[in-house]
């Protein structure tokens, strides 16, 4: 039986597919769900009384309920798919492609000059990320406000960023850059590069490897046409995983406030006073907190089963 047909086989790998396909036709799709106000286009659209403190049931207006000030919780579901999917992509592919491409190099190299480059690695890894992300916050904070702009952070609209009079380039690039991002980024591919150099380490001593220099193959072609395609399998594994764990730390950041500006986590922060009701029950408003708890936590499932299955499915043993 062909590899694929086995992967399908399995019911966790098809669930993964079918799970994230809901989420990609989710997010393609949201402006058909969910068609947001074009006159304040926002995932927390408002439909209910902005002044409005108790999160209030569902009804004709909103179908699964509204949290507090008015909220539409459908609407924050749909365009948070969106948002959870493309930062988790972007910051899982984005890690993968620099991690891959150093490890690479470092174990093509070797010598001191590897062992210099995974020492760097190393020196990465000791920077806790979430110290990254704090201190990437207050370098745009403090760089913007010198500039005459205003950064600041809301509950709801996340990070903002105002830039006065004529914007210049850096001014453009952090009000466009998410420092979340690019710290995740900054601190999160060393792992990829340190699986890349031990498995490049390894195939520099192959024979087909060995004679394709041997035939006056330079390095970057080397490493291009051999190394790299022989090495990516468990690079591709890690990033699946990481598509779904990036996802749950966006939301759990926002949660706590500190840095983050996820959908699903700003839902959960604004229902997180009402998951208790009346009498310890925790059913009295379901609709705060149930449904992106799910959308959390299937996100993250899909993405952790669909690494085990690719993982799997490039396993000569299995």
């Amino acid at each position: 039986m062909s590899r694929p047909r086995l992967f399908f086989r399995h019911w966790r790998n098809r669930l993964s597919l079918l799970l994230i396909l809901g989420y990609v036709f989710v997010a393609i799709t949201a402006p058909y769900l969910s068609p947001d106000d074009p006159k304040n286009p926002s995932p927390f659209m408002r439909v209910g009384r902005a002044f409005e403190s108790r999160p209030l049931p569902p009804d004709d207006k909103a179908v699964l309920g509204m949290l507090p000030r008015g909220i539409d919780v459908y609407h924050a579901l749909v365009w948070g798919s969106r948002d959870a999917l493309q930062f988790g992509l972007i910051v899982a592919i984005s890690t993968a492609l620099f991690g891959v491409v150093y490890g690479a190099a470092s174990g093509y190299a070797g010598g001191r000059v590897g062992g210099f480059m995974l020492r760097v690695a190393d020196s990465f890894l000791a920077f806790p990320p979430i110290a990254g992300v704090v201190f990437l916050q207050q370098l745009f904070a403090v760089t913007i406000t010198a500039m005459g702009g205003i950064y600041y952070t809301s509950d709801i609209l996340g990070r903002v960023v105002e830039i006065r009079g004529p914007a210049t380039i850096i001014q453009v690039l952090f009000e466009n850059v998410n420092p979340l991002m690019l710290s995740l980024i900054l601190f999160s591919w060393m792992p990829y590069a340190r699986l890349i150099h031990s498995i490049v380490i390894t195939l520099k001593q192959t024979g087909f490897v060995q004679a394709a220099r041997a035939l006056g193959g330079g390095s970057s072609w080397v490493i291009r046409k051999h190394l790299l395609p022989n090495s990516l399998g468990p690079a591709v594994v890690l990033a699946a995983r990481d598509v779904g764990g990036v996802v749950l730390l966006q939301a759990t950041l926002t949660f706590i406030n500190i840095g983050g500006d996820s959908v699903w986590g700003t839902m959960l922060a604004q229902g997180r006073n009402w998951i208790l009701g009346p009498g310890g029950s925790l059913l009295t408003y379901w609709w705060v907190f149930i449904p992106p708890t799910l959308a959390v936590m299937l996100f993250g499932i899909a993405w952790n089963l669909l690494g085990d299955g690719i993982n799997d499915l490039l396993d000569p043993h299995t």
